[in-house]
C-alpha cells in the first residue's frame, strides 16, 4: 500500500511538473538605434534551451493599445507552447499604435526597422538561435496580425513563415481608427501611403511557395470581411496558405485558441525546413 501510494504521488508530481512546464520567461531591454531609445520585449526560452542546440524563433506581436507583456499576461500557456514545440518565443513592443510601419508621418515611429532588423539581430546575438529565415516565424493579433504579414511580405529573407490572427489586413476601410492616420497621414491627403502599406496590396511581393502562411479570423470579427478578401486574392494568385475561420469575435478567447494552431503550423514549417 505504501509503495502504491508513493508511486501515485510520484506520478502526480511528474504530471504537475510537466503541466506547468519549465520554460523561462525574461523581460529584456533592447536598443533601437533608428529610434534612439530602449524598448522592452518578453522572451520565452524552452526547458531544452540549456541543451545547447540552436533553436527556431517565433516573433509574436501584440495588438493596438497593447504592449510587449500582453501575450504572457493574457495567454500564460504560451510558455507550454515553447516547451512543446521547442522554440524561443519573442514578444516585441510595437508601441500603442505603430502598426509596425516605419511611419512616413512621424519619424519617431520606425517599428518595421526595429522588429525586422534591430530586434532580430539583437535576439540572434544574445540567444542560441537558428540564424536564417528557415528558423524564424512571425505572427500576431489584430494590429500585430497586419504587422506580421506586412513584415514577412517585405522581409522574406528574414522570415520563412508568417501568420495572422484577426489581422487588420486591409487598413483602407478604417481611415479614422486606431491611430493609423497618425502613422500615415489622413487617407484623404495621402491615399498613396495607405495603398502602399496595406497588406492586401502587397501580394505582388510573393512567389508561390516562398513563404508559408497561416491566416485565422473569427466569423463575428469586424476584420472578417477583409480577411476573406485576402484569402480570395491569395487563391487567385495561387499562393498556398492555411485559412481558418470559426465562430468568434475580436477577443482574447479567440486568440487563446488561435495561437495554438499558429504555433503548430510554425513547428511543422521548422521541421520541414531542417536540413536532412
Amino acid at each position: 500500500m505504501n509503495l502504491l501510494r508513493t508511486l501515485l504521488l510520484f506520478g502526480l508530481f511528474a504530471f504537475f511538473h510537466f503541466s506547468i512546464g519549465a520554460a523561462t520567461v525574461d523581460t529584456v531591454a533592447t536598443y533601437s538605434s533608428s529610434m534612439k531609445k530602449m524598448i522592452k520585449a518578453v522572451i520565452v526560452t524552452p526547458d531544452s534551451y540549456t541543451a545547447g542546440q540552436e533553436l527556431p524563433v517565433v516573433y509574436l506581436l501584440h495588438g493596438y493599445g497593447g504592449n510587449y507583456s500582453d501575450w504572457i499576461k493574457k495567454v500564460p500557456t504560451i510558455t507550454n507552447a515553447a516547451d512543446l514545440h521547442n522554440v524561443i518565443i519573442v514578444c516585441p513592443d510595437g508601441n500603442v499604435g505603430s502598426w509596425y510601419f516605419d511611419s512616413p508621418a512621424d519619424p519617431s515611429f520606425k517599428y518595421e526597422t526595429y522588429v525586422a532588423d534591430e530586434l532580430v539581430n539583437w535576439v540572434d546575438s544574445h540567444y542560441k538561435t537558428i540564424k536564417n529565415r528557415a528558423g524564424r516565424a512571425i505572427t500576431g493579433l489584430s494590429m500585430g496580425g497586419h504587422g506580421a504579414l506586412y513584415l514577412a511580405f517585405r522581409h522574406q529573407s528574414v522570415f520563412g513563415v508568417a501568420g495572422s490572427m484577426s489581422g487588420g489586413v486591409d487598413i483602407r476601410p478604417f481611415p479614422s481608427n486606431w491611430d493609423m492616420a497618425k502613422r500615415l497621414g489622413t487617407y484623404a491627403q495621402f491615399p498613396e501611403r495607405w495603398e502602399q502599406n496595406t497588406v492586401i496590396n502587397l501580394l505582388h511581393l510573393l512567389t508561390p511557395g516562398a513563404l508559408a502562411l497561416i491566416i485565422d479570423c473569427g466569423s463575428e470579427d469586424f476584420f472578417f470581411r477583409v480577411n476573406n478578401n485576402l484569402h480570395d486574392k491569395l487563391l487567385e494568385r495561387n499562393i498556398a496558405h492555411d485559412y481558418i475561420t470559426r465562430p468568434g469575435g475580436h477577443n482574447w478567447n479567440y486568440w487563446t485558441n488561435a495561437v495554438t494552431y499558429q504555433m503548430l503550423f510554425m513547428r511543422q514549417y521548422f521541421d520541414k525546413a531542417k536540413p536532412n
